[in-house]
């Protein structure tokens, strides 16, 4: 599900921004993006995001500016210092020279400047802090698109109803169209059939024609879909079956129609479970 979150925090330490970006995936994929000095929180943002999302590729990224209670404090390592010291007195009298190191040539020698290292403790639970409301702040808007997605399938799940209705309403039609056609035919070579056998076959054919156990069970998925839809559990992948469902039956409608009205609504059913699949990829 597509949604954005941004939250900053500013103290001592410094300056934490969060930003979380969620879109469309059929399983839960996280992408971490942490400054060197926070990569320990790895494990513990990808648990917090697993505990509180369930579906889609999830990319979070920390951006830490530090404060002066986050710099480590500089110091001399006199040691080196000293033997620098020591070394440069060496070449003197070995060069019969009285040129000394300067200072800033001193400071650039490694290891002559050190800086402290420092406890990021607190830092790394004032960044999950600030997660944790990054979370909140994109949860709430995937609900927020939640429901839109949820009222754009109600309208398509109602659409759905009337063709289970007109679909209905029209089989005794058709099948007694198809009956009145047979008539028709068979009108010619009657004498030679036996109408018992006639009758039989006529029966078996509207059986086949029959498709009140196919609107039964497009009723009874119609029914389920808006059952999940109300949820508070993540449902899309229950979703996902059920527009499977749906589809298998609009299909079986359409291989048992016998007129250009049925073989029409089976497509207009199609269009409308197409329309909701694309929806319920979006949906948790």
């Amino acid at each position: 599900m597509t949604a954005f979150a941004r939250h900053q925090v500013r103290d001592a330490y410094g300056e934490l921004t969060w930003e979380i970006r969620s879109v469309n995936h059929r399983y839960l994929e996280t992408t971490v993006r942490l400054p060197e000095e926070l990569r320990a929180l790895e494990p513990s943002v990808r648990e917090r995001v697993g505990q509180r999302l369930g579906r889609g590729k999830v990319e979070c990224s920390l951006r830490f500016r530090p404060g002066e209670a986050a710099k480590g404090e500089i110091r001399v390592n006199e040691r080196v210092v000293s033997q620098l010291l020591d070394a440069s007195q060496q070449l003197l009298r070995f060069l019969h020279t009285s040129s000394l190191p300067t200072v800033t040539d001193i400071m650039q020698w490694p290891g002559v400047l050190e800086t402290a290292e420092q406890d990021f403790t607190p830092v790394q639970q004032v960044a999950l802090q600030a997660l944790d409301s990054a979370l909140d702040e994109l949860v709430a808007a995937r609900e927020r698109e939640g429901a839109r997605l949820a009222e754009l399938i109600h309208q398509r799940l109602a659409a759905m109803r009337e063709q289970v209705v007109r679909a209905r309403e029209r089989m005794p039609e058709v099948i007694e169209g198809v009956r009145e056609r047979l008539r028709a035919r068979l009108a010619e070579v009657a004498g030679e059939l036996d109408p018992a056998r006639l009758e039989q076959e006529m029966v078996l054919l509207a059986q086949r024609l029959d498709v009140d156990e196919e609107m039964d069970r497009l009723a009874t998925h119609l029914d389920e879909v808006e059952r999940v839809l109300g949820s508070d559990e993540p449902v899309g992948r229950r979703l996902d079956f059920l527009m499977q469902e749906l589809n298998r039956e609009a299909n079986t409608l359409g291989s048992k129609s016998a007129d250009a009205e049925t073989t029409a609504i089976s497509v207009e059913m199609k269009v409308l479970i197409e329309q909701m699949r694309e929806q319920v990829q979006n949906i948790e």
